[in-house]
């Protein structure tokens, strides 16, 4: 069957992610390539001091994307898209979405890069004796109890993005576990949410007299391969404004982007681990058994199966880095050189493999927002250098290279140091390795272990929806989602591994001494500058 029969008959799965700046629709056929892509881009707003983007943005966003692959479908086939196989949906994890009965939205969109959740999260993690990190979406519901807004009454349903972009399409309030796991805590056996935690969080706010529960208002726990509900007319016309998109399309459950970049890497078994580089960094672990104890510096977490996996997740990533790269650009633009954005990128991450080690003795920070793992609930943009330092093209590039992996390497030198976990492989995806060489090279010696970047990570996470969506569709009875992925999916994928240069991964310790020590600095700079 040639690919333009495959849509034609439905022979395919779609994923659509929504990213913190970008939307991306991914259309694959049952095999896992990838047919057509549509994009639409976007940013999140600071308003009233919260991190949010507004529920017509996200609308609009959802229904560009899906147009903008439509349109890429039509001009590479020449058929309109009618029917798939299964969709699925994915998005950034955490967060808070609040509807009351109508399905109206009753507070502001609070995203994960929020950290105005402080005294719930330390409240809610010795309450349950388990890590409560500031973005988890209970540790918002908690919040906005103890701020005594007036809303939490009229609540009706609270979920994640994915979960409530999924209830738009199918009308169902349903959640993938590993979306779910940064909500609210899991038992991976019962896989959905831990009884005797929901009991403590009852108890704890039935002095307030709610109508509620709490697992009245949140989505209920479904695992990859389970149906979770068809695509409805309304949900149709919601998602395609040409009206070609037929109802009865069964979808997945609505994953995190966590999960996605699990399944994207194959990184869903015990003894597999994943990097997921961009906007944000988190690094995820599949574990073989708990953690001795609790850190506030790492999340539990789950796979898309319900796998106990821990994460070392930090809010700040490339953003900073990616504002350089756009200043260069303004400068080529102002000398008459005309060059693409790619090529930007790619020019002054190779330009950095040529700086030192230890990056001449510049330091940065790209902290856009709070760092959970740094414990600092405010950010602020720093670059630093002393006279003696050595400031060239080269290592300025490397710093900031280097300093989208340093709050993630805390959280992973935890696990690897401390808790002794075990890893085999570690992949990587994101915005972070799309040049060949560079990140892929610098995450190799941050984690002291070979790193591979398949040829499928560019699609990142949209993939890794796709492929869930694909299991929903086309698996066999009994297949487990591990099994799945690495006999039918990745057998015949290719990737490059690059393992640690002893000079860099003894460049980037020395570089994380003076990370851990500049700390100070930052603080100093969150109380000092209030522009």
């Amino acid at each position: 069957m040639d690919k333009k029969e495959m849509i034609i008959r439905g022979k395919t799965a779609l994923g659509i992610e929504l990213g913190s700046t970008r939307i991306k629709g991914v259309l694959i056929d049952l095999q896992g390539n990838v047919l057509a892509v549509g994009i639409h881009d976007w940013e999140n707003s600071f308003i009233d001091n919260i991190w949010t983007y507004s529920l017509e943005e996200i609308h609009a966003g959802v229904r560009k994307c899906y147009s903008s692959l439509r349109k890429a479908v039509e001009d590479a086939y020449g058929v309109v898209p009618e029917t798939y196989g299964a969709i699925g949906v994915s998005a950034m994890m955490h967060g808070y979405m609040a509807l009351d009965k109508d399905g109206n939205q009753i507070a502001p969109f609070q995203t994960w890069r929020n950290t105005n959740t402080q005294q719930a999260a330390d409240e809610l993690t010795e309450l349950f004796d388990f890590n409560i990190p500031l973005r988890w979406s209970v540790a918002h519901l908690y919040q906005r109890i103890l701020d005594g807004e007036e809303h939490v009454k009229a609540l009706d349903y609270v979920g994640t993005l994915s979960a409530y972009i999924h209830w738009k399409l199918t009308g169902k309030k349903v959640i993938g576990i590993g979306d779910a796991s940064g909500m609210f805590p899991i038992d991976s056996d019962t896989r959905t949410y831990d009884a005797s935690m929901v009991e403590k969080f009852n108890r704890l706010v039935e002095p307030h007299g709610y109508s509620w529960k709490l697992e009245d208002i949140f989505p209920k726990v479904l695992v990859a391969g389970e149906n979770a509900g068809k695509l409805t007319e309304e949900g149709a016309a919601f998602l395609d404004e040409s009206g070609s998109l037929k109802a009865g399309i069964m979808l997945c459950p609505p994953e995190g982007d966590a999960g996605t970049g699990m399944t994207a890497t194959n990184s869903v078994a015990p003894r597999t681990g994943n990097v997921s580089a961009g906007t944000s960094t988190f690094a995820m672990i599949v574990l073989e058994k708990k953690l001795r104890k609790v850190y506030r510096e790492i999340d539990m977490v789950t796979t898309p199966t319900g796998f106990p996996c821990a994460m070392s997740h930090a809010n700040n990533g490339t953003s900073d880095l990616n504002a350089w790269v756009g200043l260069f650009g303004e400068f080529a633009e102002l000398m008459g050189i005309k060059t693409s954005t790619g090529e930007l990128f790619e020019k002054l991450y190779t330009e950095s493999l040529k700086g030192d080690p230890i990056c001449g003795g510049l330091l940065a920070y790209g902290y856009y927002s709070g760092e959970n793992i740094t414990m600092l609930n405010e950010g602020r943009l720093a670059f630093l250098r002393t006279a003696e330092s050595n400031f060239n093209l080269a290592n300025f590039m490397r710093v900031h290279l280097y300093t989208s992996l340093g709050a993630v390497k805390m959280g992973l030198d935890i696990l690897m140091e401390d808790e002794k976990v075990k890893v085999e492989r570690i992949m990587g995806h994101g915005g972070f390795f799309k040049t060949k060489g560079v990140g892929q090279r610098y995450l190799a010696a941050a984690v002291g272990a070979p790193v591979t970047v398949m040829d499928t990570a560019s699609e990142g996470g949209a993939w890794g929806i796709a492929l869930l969506a694909a299991y929903l569709a086309d698996k066999r009875p009994g297949e487990k989602l591990e099994d799945y992925l690495e006999n039918r999916i990745f057998k015949e994928l290719s990737g490059e591994t690059i393992a640690p240069y002893a000079r860099d991964a003894a460049g980037f310790e020395l570089f994380m001494e003076r990370y851990k020590a500049g700390l100070a600095v930052e603080k100093a700079a969150i109380e000092a500058i209030d522009w």
